[in-house]
């Protein structure tokens, strides 16, 4: 079955000039096989949301079916640089995030594991409910999903978080926010 068409992969999907155009591609393709019930996906790390070919595909998404999954993997600028390892500055990401969630409905992707044996600290978990709080307040948090490393990672000293800690910090959020929280497991 056809679930959804997904932009998405290593690499972010919104630096391509032509986005826009490859989700207007998308979406006629929808339309001409009667693919109502199929969505337009984008999964993003947000950090360029507010370029104008971003903003043209989310407009056309908007129109079909679309949905934005976006990734906020930290509270904090300095968790954020050790866990995503970019120069797109933590404010960027918050404020596309805020400004996406004020036009639709988003999904907000988090990934959390050990890094040296050791899960994120509570500090962290809190600024980063912290930061979901502001962004559900200023639109709409479909869903977030918790989530961590479901396969081997490249750097030795990351490892999964066990069932519990997942559980730990989806109880956490879900007390906070009022959108549903969901956890996703890593390997038995």
């Amino acid at each position: 079955r056809l679930n959804d068409f997904a932009f998405s992969g290593d690499g972010e999907p919104t630096t391509y000039k032509r986005f826009h155009e490859a989700v207007a591609a998308a979406a006629q393709l929808r339309s001409d096989h009667d693919l109502d019930d199929v969505k337009l996906v984008l999964i993003t790390d947000a950090a360029c949301l507010h370029q104008p070919q971003a903003i043209r595909g989310l407009e056309i998404m908007d129109q079909s079916n679309g949905e934005v999954w976006g990734k906020l993997d930290a509270g904090t600028e300095p968790f954020y640089r050790q866990v995503n390892r970019t120069a797109v500055p933590f404010d960027r990401v918050l404020k596309n995030l805020a400004t996406c969630a004020a036009a639709r409905p988003i999904v907000i992707q988090s990934l959390f594991f050990r890094q040296h044996a050791a899960p994120p600290p509570e500090a962290e978990i809190q600024a980063w409910l912290e930061r979901l709080e502001v962004i559900e307040a200023s639109g709409s948090i479909r869903e977030v999903h918790v989530y961590t490393i479901a396969r081997t990672p490249t750097e030795p000293w990351c490892a999964p978080l066990n069932d519990r800690e997942v559980d730990g910090i989806v109880e956490s959020a879900g007390e906070r926010l009022t959108c549903p929280v969901k956890g996703f497991y890593g390997p038995p």
